[in-house]
């Protein structure tokens, strides 16, 4: 019987990393990056990817929104709301360490 692992929560002092089984690469068929896990293969948009890429496991969340904050000219306020949901459903499928 598989043991539940505790849900882990995202705040601004968080500090993301993607795991080691989780990378980000170009497919030149579709022109895209793509996101690649064992056995999964997920496409995400812009953002998305813009988000991911700052996973690295020295920013915090906080730092993460300011910086797309300021890369699309938005409130602060209204990116978090969006980071923090996209970074908590990304870690709850263990694609993101918290």
């Amino acid at each position: 019987m598989m043991a539940l692992r505790e849900r882990a929560m995202v705040s601004l002092q968080s500090v993301p990393s993607l795991p080691k089984h989780v990378r980000i690469q170009y497919d030149p068929v579709r022109q895209a990056l793509a996101v690649l896990s064992p056995e999964k293969v997920f496409w995400p948009n812009d953002i998305s990817l813009d988000i991911l890429r700052r996973c690295d496991g020295r920013s915090t969340v906080g730092h993460i929104i300011a910086g797309l904050a300021a890369d699309y000219d938005a409130e602060q306020e209204a990116v978090a709301a969006d980071v923090v949901a996209f970074l908590q459903e990304w870690s709850d499928k263990l694609l993101v360490k918290i």
